[in-house]
């Protein structure tokens, strides 16, 4: 009988942990709450893709051995970080202006669309300290060297994937519910100070957890 591609023990436990963490308020799911009060169902589901193609390229990194070159060159990887909270940052600066900027608009909503959600969300998710922390200290105790590493790292992969797309979905949603209220110019200003603090606050998770 064929060996199973992971230890099922070790990957009943390692279910657990990515459940707790995936639910666990962060600087990926806030953002997806944002960007469904600004954006829409639509694009926060496009941003949340993003976030998870991301994912998927910390996959690879991984299985190339990221671990071993965080260790090596830690100054790096925290450049990344901190570029990522300055791009967050950014993000939220600009939806505090707009709060303002628009907030004596005609009530009409004009929900953009498009590419910029994907890439946003790519962004926020590739320079994410929690998604650095996971696959360079959470992970690499769960994969069991005396079995071939990449069925693991594609059950693994699986696992993240589908439990963060619930979760971001969930965040994002609850966001996009809030949306039709921007059609209110009182709603719409206040949301857009609330988004701008919002995102700024996932920017100073990501530092706090450099």
């Amino acid at each position: 009988m064929a060996a199973l591609p992971v230890d099922p023990h070790l990957y009943s436990t390692f279910l657990g942990v990515m459940a707790v963490m995936a639910v666990t308020p962060g600087p990926a799911n806030l953002f997806a709450v944002a960007t469904g009060m600004e954006k829409g169902r639509a694009s926060a589901l496009v941003g949340v893709l993003g976030m998870n193609v991301a994912t998927l390229v910390w996959f690879g990194a991984a299985a190339l051995g990221l671990a071993a070159l965080v260790k090596a060159f830690p100054a790096a990887f925290k450049v990344v970080a901190v570029l990522g909270a300055v791009y967050v940052a950014w993000l939220g600066v600009k939806a505090l202006r707009g709060a303002f900027a628009t907030a004596g608009q005609p009530d009409r909503l004009i929900v953009r669309k498009g590419r910029s959600a994907f890439v946003d969300g790519f962004a926020v998710q590739i320079a994410n300290p929690k998604a650095i922390l996971f696959f360079t200290a959470v992970l690499p105790p769960f994969v069991d060297v005396s079995r071939p590493v990449a069925p693991q790292m594609a059950l693994f992969a699986v696992a993240v994937i589908g439990m963060d797309m619930m979760s971001m979905s969930a965040y994002a949603l609850s966001g996009a519910a809030l949306s039709r209220r921007m059609q209110q110019p009182r709603f719409r200003k206040a949301f857009g100070v609330f988004v701008g603090v919002l995102l700024m606050t996932a920017a100073l998770l990501i530092v706090a957890r450099l």
